[in-house]
């Protein structure tokens, strides 16, 4: 959670600083109006200099209190945040003051700690599930081989395989993730023309859903009602990528919307050039429910599966929820711009790659 920037230089009238110095002018002005009136009615310098202690230690007891009580209750939220706790929040963040920004930064830090180990919680119920069911699934099958069953037949072990491609997957996906959060993946970029790179994803996706019908994983749908349509124009464009990270937000893309299409839907993955010199505008279109505004952005989050079909419908497979979160990470290691899109149907995901960087120009 982010909030408006407090402004760190310049003049500020309400900055610990200036109430500081306000106090030194006043404990001043305050000695300095009991010398005057010492001098005038000839009162003894050593009860002015007692009056003006009493006056500047209550004045100064009085500020430093509102200075140090905010203080006192950030660092017992620090501790709390330090211990596991992420529920506290510091108050005073509205503040026109340093001890404001001080407030303000440790209530994002407790938003930003927060929001990490509800993430963290959601990767091991999200993965511990994911490889539940396909190793229940391949356990199943191989304890009635052993027990005598079910024959070691050609179904069986297909229907074993198909678990194992499972598994291999998500343990691919999980690959992709930590090296999303290592930032370790170079990027081998080179120019490539579109329409038969993009042809090819298509061809692949179909296939594997042709050979796939019953499991799905990130970039593997199973249905094989949804068309896919490829629109690419100008048919000759070319474009500067990495095409292994490419193909992996490709896949990811299509594989999100076919999941979300209507029976004998269509999926239609559009190219443009964009503005640069070999940049790319790519767009995922699909005929499903779409995406309420309020969730857009959301939707590239880790384990975010949105208004996942429900069981019984077309397209829910129990996917992981981090497709699209893999996807943002590829186009940020190109320095692109991934987000949904308005859309009069459907949802429209838009991708935007710079292309060629002016240096190599």
């Amino acid at each position: 959670m982010t909030g408006p920037a407090a402004p760190q230089g310049g003049y500020r009238p309400f900055s610990v600083k200036t109430k500081l110095g306000a106090l030194v002018v006043i404990s001043v002005l305050i000695t300095t109006g009991l010398l005057m009136v010492a001098v005038r009615t000839d009162t003894e310098l050593r009860f002015i200099t007692v009056f003006s202690m009493i006056a500047t230690l209550l004045i100064t007891q009085f500020v430093a209190h509102g200075l140090t009580a905010p203080l006192d209750e950030m660092n017992s939220v620090a501790r709390s945040v330090s211990h596991g706790d992420y529920t506290r929040r510091a108050r005073g963040a509205d503040r026109r003051d340093e001890l404001g920004d001080l407030a303000h930064t440790i209530n994002r830090m407790a938003d930003e700690l927060e929001s990490q180990d509800l993430h963290r919680k959601e990767l091991v119920a999200n993965v511990s599930h994911e490889l539940r069911t396909p190793i229940a699934a391949l356990r199943a099958v191989l304890e009635n081989v052993v027990d005598g069953v079910s024959a070691a037949d050609p179904e069986t072990m297909r229907t074993a395989l198909k678990q194992t491609e499972r598994l291999g997957r998500l343990v691919d996906t999980l690959l992709d993730l930590s090296r999303l959060d290592n930032g370790v993946v170079p990027l081998k970029a080179h120019r490539f023309e579109v329409w038969p790179y993009l042809s090819g994803v298509l061809k692949e996706a179909n296939l594997v859903a042709s050979q796939r019908r019953t499991t799905s994983g990130s970039g593997n749908h199973s249905r094989t009602d949804v068309h896919l349509i490829l629109d690419v124009e100008p048919l000759d464009l070319t474009a500067y990528a990495d095409v292994e990270r490419l193909h992996q937000v490709v896949a990811n893309l299509i594989d999100n919307a076919v999941k979300h299409s209507p029976p004998s839907g269509a999926v239609t993955v559009r190219a443009r050039p964009g503005h640069g010199l070999h940049s790319l505008e790519l767009e995922v279109l699909d005929e499903g429910p779409g995406i309420p505004e309020s969730e857009w952005h959301r939707v590239f989050e880790r384990f975010n599966r949105g208004s996942a079909a429900k069981p019984h419908e077309p397209g829910a497979d129990g996917g992981t929820g981090l497709g699209l979160a893999i996807a943002r990470w590829a186009v940020d290691l190109h320095g692109g711009r991934i987000g949904v899109a308005e859309s009069a149907r459907g949802c429209r995901i838009r991708v935007s790659l710079p292309g060629l960087p002016e240096a190599h120009g």
